[in-house]
């Protein structure tokens, strides 16, 4: 279980960091900017995804390994 979190924590903060690498510059990557629902909350959405993956290590710190 803690490696799942783990791992949902490292996809999470890819794409939130991605997210806000394309809302400053021209970077085209990443699963926030391809979402139609999202148009125009980009940067809170990336920002959401930044807060969930801390979220996600510190659930996965709490953890016994296994």
């Amino acid at each position: 279980m803690k490696q799942l979190l783990e791992i949902a924590g490292f996809v999470s903060l890819v794409q939130g960091a991605a997210g806000l690498l394309q809302a400053f510059t021209d970077l085209r990557w990443g699963l926030v900017q391809k979402l139609g629902i999202l148009d125009g909350y980009e940067i809170y959405a990336s920002v959401a995804l930044l807060a969930l993956s801390f979220a996600l290590f510190a659930a996965a710190e709490s953890r016994k390994p296994g």
